[in-house]
């Protein structure tokens, strides 16, 4: 066992075992209560058992001969002869992609993330990983985390922060050429705010985090960081400044020459103005220069089409936090701060960062293709002069890192099928055409397994809900494992309306207690903290729920997370997404499910716009959107249980074989996997920023003609 340690904690160090599925079941043969205490974190696993323990289950389970097999594998994944990356962005070696985010969400362990786009950015870096693009991540480290969420006694949610070792995360401190740990410090009012580099390995891509637990800092400065979105607008704008200029600065004591600044949301802008500075300081460039320059090396992704999502901060706040970057840019303050405003003369209104990214790139895009039309609208009126096609706002639609998400049911499903290597071709249709051949029993029968697992799972956290809360136990076991099952899990905000099905309880009850067609629903998701509304929705829903009528057929589930997220995406027969359109922006919930087999029940927004096909889902509505959104609520719930009662339960039911496979559903999910899996995984989306923005951002780009 002396061997055996050292091996297994070298696996751990890089995150690349996130991904990996017979990697992590190593680690939980060892102790798989010990496991799913330690938040399914190796690293921890390997702290806390005991020595007795580890010697007898390597023994038991051939542990040592897996670490070995695994240990190769990483090797040859971090030394390829050759990558995609290699072949189409070669020339970004030696100047890489820099990948600003406020958050990553890369495994449930390592909790700097809340929601969709921390994970968006989690799977970006994966897929680059996977393709060998050159590419930095860029982030703070909150050695609080985020919260976890707890419902109390009225259902109303509790934002508990869940402590977790910072020690049990492959962190190290980043080095510089010399070998010295690299610090930053960043100029807010009146003081100066360090932070230690650090960085971990997620496969083959560096993820820097910036850390404000130095000695150098006051409390006050520690806390800065400590939680993801915590705090007044104050203490958002100082995250920001110390995301934005702070990354940039630490990459620059990296020595990584970054060819283009890539921003996933605003909140990062201010790598910008940080950047511009650095030119007219290092390269002698006048101001005006320096920002166009650095405008000509920005990529821009805006993921909000809601006006609410896009910080605003007072304009005296801002110009406080500014004044060091206006001297540094040799600007007047109210000229720098004018880059930040609608409208660059009013200048009490507020300052937006995302108007400054907007402003300060000449690459920018949604995340599907309504997102873009949508975007170009809500941004027309800064760029006067401009007819709303013209705005230069376009789209590269999201995709989901196939590896993170896919069950290992699944995957060995596809291996028998679509071949062996079909992970290296995921962006091919002819690689997902073969699913067609695919007997209806095997993908019925997989589906069915993984469905009994979800619903155990689901089943326990329940349980241990309502005995934490002193409610009776559900007898008999809630969720039929023959029923139809779907499920809705997400941000709680009224645009998304998780409470849409709940606006005629008969009809719910008439629907979900069909004694011939039972229907399970699972619900999940949780409120920003500072949300009462959001809050109260969740509250709504879960009253709802202690109804005896839906006792049995409807849960909802504590703590939405990426581990919960991972069972009801593998596991559900179908999945509910029905916001108010065109306020989804992409909704990548959905993409997960269609790589595990599940169908998309939807309204036509976001990626589901531009991909139902009439057979490879279900969607909610015509698309169109009346003015009165009153009146749109009641058609699209009026809709939504039409789509349930007349089609989705009758495909399910119907049309059995005698071995009970409903053909006709089968059917549809090969036609889903099919025409849906090609185009949405992220190696497509990664490769897209590639070639249509990276590259001719990097001035990298083969062919490139301006348009007519």
């Amino acid at each position: 066992m002396d061997k055996l340690l050292p091996k297994l904690q070298k696996l751990t160090q890089n995150l690349w075992w996130t991904w990996k599925p017979e990697v992590r079941t190593i680690f939980r043969d060892l102790d798989l209560e010990l496991y799913h205490q330690a938040h399914q974190n190796p690293m921890s696993v390997l702290k806390q058992i005991a020595p007795d323990q580890l010697e007898k289950r390597a023994a038991d389970v051939d542990i040592p001969a897996r670490v070995d097999r695994a240990l190769r594998h990483l090797q040859e994944y971090l030394t390829p002869v050759t990558t995609w990356g290699l072949t189409h962005a070669g020339a970004m070696r030696s100047r890489p992609i820099a990948y600003f985010c406020m958050e990553f969400g890369i495994h449930e362990s390592l909790p700097i993330y809340s929601g969709g786009l921390g994970i968006l950015a989690g799977d970006h870096l994966k897929a680059a990983s996977d393709l060998g693009v050159p590419l930095v991540g860029v982030g703070l480290l909150y050695h609080e985390g985020y919260t976890s969420q707890v419902l109390n006694a009225e259902f109303w949610q509790q934002d508990v922060v869940e402590p977790f070792d910072i020690a049990d995360l492959p962190l190290v401190p980043a080095l510089d050429r010399f070998g010295e740990p690299v610090h930053v410090s960043v100029e807010l009012p009146g003081r100066l705010v360090h932070a230690a580099v650090l960085e971990v390995q997620v496969g083959r891509i560096r993820l820097i985090l910036l850390d404000t637990r130095v000695k150098q800092n006051d409390p006050k400065d520690v806390a800065l960081a400590a939680r993801l979105y915590g705090g007044d607008q104050r203490m958002r704008i100082e995250q920001e400044l110390l995301l934005g200029v702070g990354g940039a600065r630490a990459l620059r004591a990296l020595d990584i020459n970054a060819s283009v600044f890539h921003l996933n949301e605003g909140h990062s802008a201010f790598a910008l103005l940080e950047r511009a500075h650095y030119r007219i300081q290092h390269d002698g460039l006048d101001p005006h220069t320096a920002l166009q320059e650095v405008a000509a090396a920005t990529v821009f992704t805006t993921h909000t089409p809601v006006d609410a999502g896009h910080d605003r901060f007072p304009a005296d706040l801002a110009a406080e936090h500014l004044r060091p970057l206006a001297e540094g840019l040799k600007l007047p303050l109210d000229e720098v701060m004018g880059l930040g405003r609608v409208n660059p003369h009013d200048h009490g209104s507020p300052f937006l960062p995302t108007v400054l990214a907007l402003k300060l790139s000449r690459r920018a895009n949604g995340v599907s293709a309504l997102h873009g039309v949508v975007s170009r609208k809500m941004w027309n009126h800064l760029y006067p002069g401009r007819r709303e096609e013209e705005v230069p706002i376009g789209h590269v639609t999201n995709g989901v890192h196939l590896p993170t998400w896919l069950a290992t049911e699944m995957h060995h499903l596809y291996e028998s099928h679509l071949g062996v290597d079909y992970q290296s071709s995921l962006t091919r249709p002819a690689t997902w055409s073969r699913i067609t051949s695919v007997s209806s029993a095997e993908i019925w029968e997989t589906k069915q397994v993984l469905k009994a697992r979800t619903i155990r799972f689901i089943r326990e956290r329940s349980a241990a809900t309502r005995a934490r809360l002193g409610l009776p136990e559900i007898n008999p076991a809630p969720l039929d494992p023959d029923a139809l099952t779907i499920g809705f899990a997400r941000r709680f905000v009224p645009y998304k309306r998780p409470d849409l099905l709940f606006s005629d309880l008969d009809r719910l009850d008439r629907l979900v207690n069909n004694p011939e067609r039972p229907v399970n629903l699972i619900f999940s998701g949780r409120a920003h903290p500072a949300d009462n509304t959001g809050k109260g929705l969740i509250q709504k829903v879960a009253k709802i729920l202690e109804d005896p009528r839906f006792r049995h057929r409807i849960l909802f589930v504590e703590n939405y997370n990426i581990h919960v997220g991972r069972m009801l995406y593998q596991g559900i027969d179908a999945w509910l997404n029905n916001p108010q359109r065109p306020l989804e922006a992409c909704g990548t919930s959905g993409m997960k499910v269609v790589l595990n087999g599940g169908l998309h029940i939807s309204v036509r927004d976001g990626w589901w716009a531009e991909s139902y096909d009439g057979e490879n889902g279900f969607a909610i509505g015509s698309g169109e959107t009346h003015a009165n959104q009153a009146i749109q609520d009641e058609r699209d719930g009026d809709d939504l249980f039409r789509l349930l009662e007349e089609q989705v339960v009758p495909l399910y039911y119907e049309n059995r074989n005698a071995a009970g496979v409903p053909r006709c559903w089968v059917d549809r999910q090969k036609q889903s996997i099919r025409t849906l899996a090609w185009r949405f995984n992220a190696d497509r989306m990664v490769q897209d920023y590639v070639e249509h923005l990276y590259l001719p951002a990097a001035v990298g780009s083969s062919c490139q003609m301006p348009p007519p």
